[in-house]
């Protein structure tokens, strides 16, 4: 079987990011991997906790987004602005604020903050948290529940699993590919209209050009 490019996709969906879903492969078997630094301290239980604006934390998260994309279109990540910069500031912000919500940061914000949880294929542990938090903010109205649902998808196509909801999408010779299979893919629809997806054979359509448009490079 031909192999799958995973280099997209995210079109149509919360904001306009250049390649914010692209698809991780599926995981081959590996050792565990060391690290030197310390062992993150053990996550507190998420809640959720009406807030008020903070201008300045919306200010920084919008700039990471920034600098997460132009790390992406310079084709890598390296200096102060790398994904592990990134995920270890957003992990401290989680731990000593809560999820980043639309009344704490506005939803801009919000969705700078899914982008960098997005890109933290490097962590695991800290996606599962943040997917946590996220969806307790969720379940209060104060996050986005497609953002929710790319993460989830994320992660489990990280883990060689089965998506949810079909957001996890690479390109194939025959154009768009999901990542992993999608979980009973007959319902994979209704699931998707719960948190404000469009049909996947919508999502389909939209990506075909970007598929196409791929094949050239």
């Amino acid at each position: 079987m031909a192999a799958v490019k995973l280099r997209v996709l995210a079109v149509g969906f919360a904001v306009s990011l250049a390649l914010s879903a692209c698809a991780p492969a599926a995981p081959a078997p590996s050792s565990p991997t060391t690290t030197d630094a310390a062992p993150a301290s053990p996550s507190p239980t998420p809640t959720w906790t009406p807030s008020e604006f903070d201008a300045a934390l919306s200010a920084e998260l919008i700039e990471m987004l920034a600098q997460d994309q132009a790390d992406r279109l310079e084709g890598g990540s390296s200096g102060p602005g790398t994904d592990a910069t990134r995920t270890e500031r957003l992990r401290q912000i989680i731990r000593d604020r809560g999820w980043p919500t639309y009344s704490l940061v506005g939803e801009q914000a919000e969705d700078a903050a899914w982008a960098i949880a997005q890109h933290s294929d490097h962590d695991p542990d800290f996606q599962r948290e943040a997917l946590a938090w996220l969806r307790v903010a969720v379940e209060n109205d104060d996050a986005s529940p497609g953002n929710l649902a790319y993460l989830t998808d994320r992660i489990a196509v990280g883990a060689g699993e089965p998506q949810e909801y079909g957001t996890q999408i690479g390109c194939g010779e025959g154009g768009p590919v999901p990542a992993t299979p999608i979980r009973d893919e007959a319902t994979v629809d209704e699931r998707r209209a719960e948190v404000g997806l469009p049909p996947l054979a919508d999502y389909y359509a939209e990506l075909e050009a970007i598929c196409a448009e791929d094949e050239q490079y």
